[in-house]
């Protein structure tokens, strides 16, 4: 999959996704981060890509014209001209595992950073497929949402986990349930023991007490799903 991400910092995206698992996938072709400078379309010199607001008030709006110029750059760079375009912003619909899901299935995604008082309206009626915030609260900028998107995402996609079942039973992957208490050696840590069952290698009941204490885990932690 494809990632163009529209960006006033592009060194942090690319940094932020070149370790761990995400690095790897890049490196073995499963993923691929191309990230968009803003500011190489700037509409002057001083590369301004943003101003004062119409009407007065506090702060900057981002300039409609260096976004639309640099989403042409990368759309030229795409393979498929009907990729959703994103926009990173608190008033966007609140991302799940469930959207996240749908958009493992693109092959390629448009992401764009907002910075300041957010983008001249006019460019998200003109290009914007959707908006998606990650959280009911402000950012000082885009990025940060953009690389959660990015590898809740890329962890979906086939082979970039070590085992396709790495992430089957993982918290709002199974019936909407949180995941289940993990365990590992030593089997007694500071008095507390690792649960009987677990030690059993009665598989059966493993998991049935592992569907147990999902359920329970999400009654107790997360009443609301």
């Amino acid at each position: 999959m494809i990632f163009h991400v529209l960006t006033l910092f592009p060194e942090m995206v690319k940094e932020s996704t070149s370790h761990s698992i995400l690095g790897r996938a890049e490196k073995a072709g499963l993923i691929q981060i191309n990230a968009v400078n803003i500011r190489d379309f700037a509409v002057n010199k001083h590369g301004q890509v943003d101003d004062s607001p119409y009407g007065g008030g506090a702060g900057m709006v981002m300039m409609a014209q260096p976004i639309y110029d640099a989403y042409q750059h990368a759309l030229k760079q795409s393979k498929s001209p009907t990729l959703p375009v994103i926009y990173l912003s608190p008033q966007g619909k609140v991302l799940t595992q469930q959207k996240v899901r749908e958009l493992s299935a693109e092959k390629e995604i448009m992401l764009i950073c907002g910075h300041y008082e957010g983008l001249d309206e006019r460019i998200i009626e003109e290009i914007v497929t959707e908006e998606i915030s990650i959280g009911d609260y402000v950012l000082t900028g885009g990025e940060p949402a953009a690389l959660v998107l990015i590898d809740a995402v890329s962890r979906l996609l086939s082979g970039v986990l070590g085992k396709e079942e790495s992430h089957q039973n993982e918290s709002f992957s199974h019936e909407n349930l949180l995941e289940h208490p993990h365990y590992t050696r030593p089997p007694v840590f500071m008095g507390r023991e690792v649960p009987e069952v677990l030690l059993s290698g009665h598989h059966a009941k493993i998991e049935e007490w592992r569907r147990e204490q999902s359920a329970e885990r999400t009654r107790r932690k997360r009443p609301g799903l």
